[in-house]
């Protein structure tokens, strides 16, 4: 008689032999290395911010916390400024702070943004007349003029929540603008005039109509603003219009100048956090990329 049994497997065994998974992980990595590259390089950099107070001293980013003026050594492994910081404890310090900026000031940007874009594209009319003709006169006058002179009015409150939100002042126009024109596209598509047709509210349709669909263009957006207002809150910080008594990137940079670090050739005082800030830049500038594909299917390649 033959043998009708059959061998169960444990369902473990069985989701790990499914080879649409494991292939579709493959396939977009393959497809989409710079998304893969960007987040491998600002996950590192989040890793030295949160790993770092384990086995740095975290104190000693504040001034006369170490020996002044100490070239790289096993004590100090980048060496310390004229203020007496460690400047390895400034570096786990000061990265999250400028991530911090740019993300605050990124998310208010892109939601300001948003909330402009998708008014002036789906409404249209008068509400598209006014919101384009503001977005039209904020993107003509110099955001940087602007920035300073804000800066400089409150530079003796300026901490890092507020310098983010003074970035965060001009960091609406882009987005409003690249939103309203996706906008204006989807609002002709045939699920859209079904649901216009069929009395949903103005309200739902944008919610539950345009902004999923909206959300990998979105995404998108959100890093590329991040990646400005970083630019943007650095070139402050550099002027010295940052926070003053906390250790961001732009403000080791800028004690860096202040103290002729580099005519003194104390490299080690201004190199790690322009080598820092470059590696945010490319990380950050490759996850934007490939956002972007993803948002973008002509932009898609084909493995």
């Amino acid at each position: 008689m033959a043998d009708t049994s059959v061998t169960l497997e444990p369902p473990v065994l069985l989701r790990l032999r499914e080879p649409g998974r494991w292939a579709a992980v493959r396939d977009y990595t393959r497809r989409n290395p710079d998304m893969v590259v960007g987040l491998i390089i600002v996950v590192a950099l989040l890793l030295v911010s949160l790993i770092g107070p384990f086995f740095v001293d975290v104190r000693q980013a504040q001034p006369m916390r170490a020996v002044p003026g100490q070239p790289p050594s096993a004590r100090y492994p980048l060496g310390t400024d004229d203020q007496g910081r460690n400047l390895l404890a400034v570096m786990v310090v000061g990265l999250p702070l400028t991530l911090k900026i740019g993300f605050l000031a990124g998310a208010v940007g892109l939601s300001i943004g948003a909330i402009l874009g998708l008014s002036a594209g789906y409404l249209g009319g008068i509400t598209d007349t006014i919101i384009s003709m503001i977005v039209d006169i904020v993107l003509t006058v110099p955001g940087l003029l602007i920035l300073i002179t804000i800066a400089a009015s409150i530079k003796t409150f300026i901490s890092v929540e507020v310098l983010a939100l003074v970035v965060a002042s001009l960091a609406w126009p882009r987005p409003t603008r690249t939103i309203r024109s996706q906008v204006l596209t989807l609002r002709e598509r045939g699920y859209i005039q079904v649901a216009r047709r069929s009395g949903v509210s103005t309200p739902e349709i944008i919610l539950f109509q345009l902004l999923p669909n909206l959300l990998p263009y979105l995404a998108a957006t959100f890093v590329a603003a991040v990646s400005a207002t970083i630019l943007a809150s650095i070139g402050l910080e550099v002027l010295g219009l940052g926070p003053q008594n906390d250790p961001t990137l732009g403000m080791t940079i800028y004690w860096a100048i202040n103290y002729n670090a580099l005519l003194r050739g104390m490299w080690w005082w201004w190199l790690p956090p322009i080598i820092a800030v470059v590696l945010m830049f490319v990380g950050l500038f490759l996850i934007s990329s490939g956002m972007d594909e993803i948002a973008n299917p002509r932009r898609r390649r084909v493995v």
